[in-house]
Formats: C-alpha cells, sequence, structure tokens
C-alpha cells in the first residue's frame, strides 16, 4: 500500500493531466459515435439540428457528458492501475472492465434479445474501442513525457 507520501502535489497534477486527457479524448469520441448513430438514423441535416434544440440536444450533450467523466474516471484507474507496469494483459483488463460497463448499461435489454443481440454488440464494441483508443493516447502521453505514469 502506498504511503500518503506518495500523493504529492506534483502525482495530483499528473493525476489531473491524465484525467483531462482521458475525459477530453473521450467526451469527443462518444459524441462521434452518437452524430454517426444519429445520422444513420435521420440523415446528417436532421441529425445536426436535433443535437443543437430541444429535448434531442439535451440527451445529445448529456451523452456526450457521461461519455467525458467516464472516460476521465478511465484516465485516472488506468494511470493507478499501470504504475510502471507495461502488462498488455493488465492494460487490456482495465479497457475492458470499463468498456463491458459501459457498454452493457448503455443497452435496453428487452430491444437488444428482440433485435437479436445486436444492440449488446455494438454498445460494447463502441465502448472497447472507446477507452482503447483513450488508453492508447493515454500511453503515447506517457511514451512522449507529456504525461506520467504514477510512481508511488
Amino acid at each position: 500500500m502506498a504511503s500518503s507520501d506518495a500523493f504529492t502535489n506534483e502525482e495530483r497534477l499528473e493525476s489531473a493531466k491524465v484525467a483531462l486527457t482521458g475525459g477530453g479524448a473521450a467526451g469527443l469520441i462518444g459524441t462521434l459515435f452518437l452524430l454517426l448513430h444519429r445520422i444513420d438514423a435521420v440523415g446528417l441535416n436532421a441529425a445536426l439540428a436535433m443535437a443543437m434544440k430541444g429535448f434531442g440536444a439535451q440527451t445529445f450533450w448529456i451523452s456526450s457528458a457521461i461519455a467525458a467523466l467516464s472516460g476521465t474516471l478511465f484516465g485516472l484507474t488506468y494511470r493507478y492501475a499501470l504504475r510502471q507496469d507495461t502488462n498488455s494483459q493488465l492494460k487490456g483488463g482495465v479497457v475492458l472492465a470499463f468498456g463491458l460497463v459501459r457498454g452493457l448499461a448503455l443497452v435496453d435489454v428487452a430491444s437488444a434479445l428482440y433485435q437479436r443481440l445486436w444492440p449488446f454488440l455494438t454498445a460494447i464494441g463502441e465502448s472497447l474501442l472507446l477507452f482503447a483508443v483513450v488508453a492508447a493516447l493515454i500511453d503515447w502521453g506517457f511514451s512522449q513525457g507529456w504525461l506520467k505514469r504514477f510512481a508511488g
């Protein structure tokens, strides 16, 4: 167990940087997924209109904010789970855990069963992709020295 000395102001700043990176990336990716779903359903012009006014806009932007919050929490968890470890199974496990929890939470079970499980597969696939991209971005930030792993 890490002592409280491991949580210095420098470590807190690094955690904030990773959290902002994860949240920003997940928010953008989540927004793109939402927009693509709406474009597929109603076309580009209607999708853009729905994202700008009324109840559709509220749900769109709240869903985007939830993706950003998920990415923020993922980034923090990823940083602390990995520490100095480069174990690909640990990295994949964190992505899988977040992807499954977020993906399954998005699915209406009755609808998914009626539609032969495609909503499950789509939601989980998108969530896994979202967190895999965020993990890759954070790893790239680590390799560039812009972000730092937890040293505790």
